[in-house]
């Protein structure tokens, strides 16, 4: 067997089998297929496509060039969660301790933000003490003691999902959804759970900028996930409005614990309800409906916010920081940015309000900048709301003034006003 004939088959547009894929994957994981064949290859794919038996054997062989977790010694149906990612997604935060308070272990591996969009590590990162830097076995002992824990990825866990990855990004290969899929999926399948739930974002704010690929993707997934043996679920929901109101780590904490003490934003909290739901479903804890309420009971009773804080000790950090939020802090400098006339906020440039707290400081232009917990944004009116003259629109977290004056221009610039009504975007688009 040959790359150069794997290649030329799949130029031709022809249908790649297993062991073609896992030759070429194997290979090159080894350095035993160079750079330029596997370009080759991966700008074949974005041309000809892949059909669902070949994305799931991409998926497989990428998953199996690393360690593959074992949570068969926890117990219960294991569910993963993914987000494709976003500005304001805490998701994970949320719907992992109410999930895991209702039993359901919670044995999550994350990743760091880079770009416009936030990371779960990262976010985590902003509790005193926390770790996420955790061995395998000390993670799993942790999850089965107390059914959660949320770790950065391993650099075991699907390598050659990781070194092909970095090839995509500078040979102009990354917009192919068999290459996204797979690449997702692979880590999902490594992870080791049983079932999967995937939060597909959709909106100028999401890596799919239209629902039409949002949902090709979501159907991608699927399909991967179903021929992987693992039951899986994606819900559409939208990234053309940041989620919640706060953007940037220490002030999205803060957000999280508001939603586990019942009185957070409300789309943030309808969505962390459906996922919950979703995955106690996945689980087979009920009817969705059913699950939808546990999930509520579990924010009411406060169980949700005690697992947190369980969970967060448990990792090494100060759990006070839980019960006592002030203990976080404020930036520097705190900017309101005002309205300059009356109407209605028509819509928001999200990417370009994530980009705005990244500048900030709460997130990564390259993969070795340095985060400022404390900085980032909390927005005060999205669109569809009516807005006068003066009013505060978002409040900007800073380290100087500069700074400062610098991000509320730029978030200036990422909204469109009208004098007419208009209408929210849809929260849920399809599942």
């Amino acid at each position: 067997m040959r790359a150069y004939d794997i290649i030329h088959k799949k130029k031709q547009g022809n249908t790649l089998s297993a062991d073609e894929i896992s030759f070429i994957i194997n290979g090159y994981t080894a350095g035993n297929i160079p750079d330029y064949q596997m370009a080759a290859l991966l700008m074949a794919i974005c041309f000809q496509g892949m059909t669902p038996p070949e994305t799931t054997a991409l998926t497989m062989a990428m998953a199996e060039s690393g360690t593959q977790l074992d949570l068969s010694n926890l117990p219960g149906i294991k569910v993963d969660k993914h987000s494709t990612g976003g500005v304001g997604d805490k998701t994970t935060l949320i719907v992992g301790p109410i999930v895991a308070a209702l039993g359901i272990p919670v044995a999550k591996m994350s990743g760091r933000g880079l770009g416009h969009t936030g990371g779960t590590v990262d976010k985590l990162e902003a509790i005193p003490g926390l770790r996420t830097d955790i061995a395998t076995d000390e993670f799993l002992k942790i999850v089965e003691k107390h059914s959660i824990c949320i770790t950065g990825q391993s650099a075991n866990l699907a390598p050659a999902d990781k070194k092909i990855y970095a090839l995509r990004d500078v040979t102009a290969t990354v917009d192919s959804i068999p290459l996204i899929a797979a690449s997702i999926m692979s880590k999902k399948i490594a992870a080791g759970a049983d079932r999967i739930l995937l939060d597909v974002k959709t909106g100028n704010g999401a890596f799919m900028k239209t629902l039409e690929d949002s949902q090709a993707l979501a159907k991608a997934m699927t399909e991967i996930g179903e021929g992987c043996g693992r039951k899986t679920h994606a819900i559409i929901t939208d990234m053309s409005v940041p989620l919640g109101r706060a953007v940037g780590n220490a002030l999205e904490i803060l957000e999280v614990i508001d939603v586990l003490c019942g009185h957070g934003p409300r789309d943030l909290t309808m969505i962390c309800i459906e996922l919950a739901a979703h995955m106690l479903h996945l689980a087979e804890h009920g009817p969705i409906e059913t699950c939808r309420s546990m999930a509520k009971e579990t924010i009411a009773n406060g169980k949700a916010l005690a697992k947190l804080a369980e969970m967060v000790e448990a990792q090494g950090g100060d759990k006070t920081y839980i019960s006592e939020p002030e203990r976080f802090g404020i930036a520097e400098i705190v900017r309101p940015v005002l309205s300059p006339a009356d109407g209605y906020i028509a819509s928001m440039d999200t990417e370009g309000i994530g980009i705005c707290a990244m500048t900030l400081g709460a997130g990564r232009e390259k993969a070795d900048d340095i985060i400022d917990n404390k900085t980032g944004i909390i927005i005060k009116a999205k669109t569809s709301d009516p807005i006068i003259i003066g009013q505060t629109l978002a409040i900007i977290h800073a380290s100087n003034k500069e700074a400062a004056n610098a991000a509320a221009e730029k978030y200036m610039c990422s909204l469109n006003f009208s004098c007419e009504a208009v209408s929210a975007p849809p929260l849920i688009y399809g599942q």
